[in-house]
């Protein structure tokens, strides 16, 4: 989760929803609470990789869990390309493309090593961005900057709320990346249930710090208008000569995020070539690393290609769109959980849907339309063979 969303997403929520920037946060938190608790309790009954996609299909039907992985493996494709390109903006700004192309090469080649040697380099990565953050807030309270007490909400607009919460759930996503890695965990039924809301409330603590932060430096409008609101926050705070090490931490960021994205969207592949809906070739495991090594390269290959010819600037609402999609079935599953399967209170899963829905609708509409355009494809065009698997 601690990925380029903390870096990038404060400005254009922030520009959505005013002052109540903090309040968006919290509105995307408590959907992404819920999804967390359903999803963690699925993983344990289900461990499986392939996340929702598994639950869907087991809980509501085939057609469902097709759904949800479609809907998954294409705004998480999307993603990783995103992530490439920022990397190459931050990493070799003259050159971005081809920065993001290597580093997408470096890190697939990295995740076929296994699922283990990818988790210590991430939280290698992960290390560098909480010092890098913690870095960007002691600036703001400490340096020789003017702070302001942000005024929470002072412009309360209810549809710029939900578009901003919306576009924040974008620096929550990743914990479903622990569920779809389900074969590849120790001991899952009390591993993952403890995994997912532990980090999740980690996250949500270092993001409430940012944003507070940004808001007590730059102000809503000064943040806003930033394009890379947390260097605006260092140089207003009188400490520039942290800027390179903001940039730094942004990269890092990017890696850890992209290195999750591939590992989660190569084992939905996985699975839903297991089930025919994708060729069986990429059903493939290796023998010695139990990578899916097919899966992952035919993944690599696609980002390569994104990053090398598309600009995806407004990725983040597409992916947004489909991410949500994806956990609103996830909560629908949840809620068909039996009591003697470890049933969570109903009021979860409910609010985790409704919130989803909502915040999915809330988007801009252009990334509504064409999130739901490319879900409704995939469904036309593989949802016959999954009715006939059902």
């Amino acid at each position: 989760m601690l990925g380029a969303g903390i870096f990038a997403g404060l400005a254009p929520a922030a520009a959505a929803a005013g002052s109540a920037l903090l309040v968006a946060l919290g509105v995307a938190a408590v959907v992404a609470v819920c999804n967390a608790l359903s999803t963690a309790r699925l993983a344990a009954r289900h461990p499986q990789s392939g996340g929702t996609y598994v639950y869907g299909r087991e809980r509501l039907g085939p057609l469902w869990g097709l759904a949800a992985g479609w809907a998954f493996v294409v705004g998480k494709t999307a993603s990783c390309a995103a992530m490439g390109i920022t990397v190459g903006h931050h990493l070799w700004p003259a050159h971005p493309q081809a920065g993001g192309v290597l580093a997408v090469l470096a890190l697939a080649s990295l995740s076929l090593a296994g699922v283990e040697r990818s988790a210590r380099v991430s939280r290698w990565l992960v290390a560098i961005v909480l010092v890098v953050l913690a870095a960007v807030v002691l600036a703001a309270w400490l340096g020789s900057g003017e702070r302001r007490a942000p005024a929470i909400a002072s412009d309360l607009d209810a549809r710029g709320t939900l578009e901003a919460a919306g576009l924040l759930f974008f620096a929550f996503a990743g914990y479903a990346r622990i569920a779809t890695l389900g074969e590849e965990v120790r001991d899952p039924e009390r591993t993952i249930v403890r995994a997912v809301p532990i980090a999740l409330g980690a996250v949500l603590a270092v993001y409430l710090l940012v944003a507070a932060s940004a808001l007590a430096v730059l102000g809503a409008s000064g943040l806003a208008a930033s394009p890379a609101p947390l260097v605006s926050v260092v140089d207003a705070a009188g400490a520039p000569g942290l800027e390179p090490v903001v940039r730094a931490g942004a990269a890092a960021g990017a890696l850890g995020a992209l290195l999750a994205l591939l590992l989660g969207v190569s084992r939905t592949t996985l699975a839903m070539a297991r089930d025919g809906h994708l060729p069986r070739a990429l059903a493939t495991v290796h023998e010695a690393t139990g990578v899916p090594r097919h899966a992952e390269l035919t993944i690599a290959a696609i980002v390569v290609l994104l990053v090398a010819t598309v600009d995806l600037r407004g990725a983040i609402g597409f992916s947004s769109f489909g991410v949500l999609a994806y956990y609103a079935i996830a909560n629908a599953s949840a809620w068909r959980l039996r009591p003697d399967e470890g049933r969570l209170p109903r009021a979860i899963p409910a609010v985790g849907l409704v919130g989803c829905v909502v915040l999915a609708l809330a988007l801009p509409t252009s990334s509504v339309l064409a999130g739901a355009g490319v879900i409704a494809v995939g469904l036309l065009v593989l949802g016959p063979r999954a009715r006939t698997r059902g």
